[in-house]
């Protein structure tokens, strides 16, 4: 099958590589219908991470059913399905308690732009649509895989409800200005208070502080963008009466709903895609997402 290499920090290939395997009998072999570029591995490609070696990327995925191992029982081929960035068996006392991505046996769910997609534990982690989608859903359904269901773990962890004010701080932001600009225009938005919920989907330092101090006392801070180089004051936390929760999104928590939204036409996510390319033009993907000349790209195999 082909499928998107990342050499080295810069150099993103589309080779050929063995077709995966069932491997455990609790996985599922998918062919890939839709997947996309995240922020996150443009870390990698930038060399932000570490690349130590070449392998397989990419962690959102829309796909059909094509095999399952021996002990799936929900999960059925032919199936039109969506899952999340981490593998979970939706049971464990984590599970439960709505944090799938620190599931007990969770695995990470890697190389999905490519033409076929290993998933393990596949009754927990995958979400069967009840039909198959529309041309013009599969960019919405994609999103739920991550970029959305991301975005709503952060406004629930951050106790988003109506009336609150919500400031989100992000790459590309609503407010233009950021770090102490922000800060104060955030304040001057509010009245000198500070915002009821903050968003941060970055994972800096600057965007971090940035969110701390433009929430008012007592409000709620969620981050959701994978920290690099994050410190935090204890005594400034302490103080500013600050709630702050956050972390890898458990977006299976959220996906059956997410779904039925997206289904019912109540949601429209897929707007973030501004490019789609064939995955053969994984390496043009990628670097009109660094140059930003796109938000966000699709690829379709």
């Amino acid at each position: 099958m082909r499928a998107t290499i990342i050499a080295k920090p810069g150099d993103i290939r589309v080779e050929n590589v063995p077709d995966p395997e069932i491997v455990q009998p609790t996985d599922a072999i998918l062919g890939i219908v839709a997947t996309c570029v995240c922020g996150s591995d443009l870390r990698d490609y930038r060399g932000i991470n570490p690349v130590d070696e070449p392998h397989p990327i990419g962690h959102e995925y829309l796909g059909v059913v094509e095999e399952v191992g021996g002990e799936v029982a929900s999960i059925k081929p032919g199936q039109f399905v969506i899952g999340s960035f981490f593998a979970s068996d939706n049971t464990c006392p984590n599970c439960h308690a709505g944090y799938h991505t620190s599931c007990l046996h969770r695995e990470f769910v890697g190389g999905a732009q490519a033409e076929y997609l290993r998933v393990p534990l596949a009754d927990g982690t995958l979400v069967a649509l009840p039909e198959e989608p529309h041309e013009e859903q599969v960019a919405s359904l994609l999103a739920c895989s991550d970029v959305m269901g991301t975005g709503w773990y952060a406004a629930v962890a951050a106790e988003v409800n109506p009336g609150v004010t919500v400031a989100v701080v992000g790459d590309g932001a609503v407010v233009t200005e950021r770090g102490e600009e922000g800060i104060t225009r955030i304040r001057e938005l509010t009245e000198g208070v500070g915002a009821d919920s903050v968003l941060e989907c970055v994972g800096t330092a600057e965007s971090m502080r940035q969110a701390l101090r433009s929430t008012r006392p007592g409000g709620n801070v969620a981050f959701v963008g994978v920290p690099h180089d994050v410190q935090i004051d204890g005594q400034e936390l302490f103080y500013s009466h600050v709630a702050l929760r956050g972390g890898p999104a458990p977006v299976r928590a959220f996906l059956r709903e997410l779904i039925d939204h997206v289904l019912a036409g109540r949601i429209n996510p897929g707007k973030v895609f501004d490019l789609t390319l064939p995955l053969d033009e994984a390496a043009e993907a990628y670097r009109a997402m660094d140059e930003r000349r796109a938000i966000k790209v699709l690829l379709r195999p």
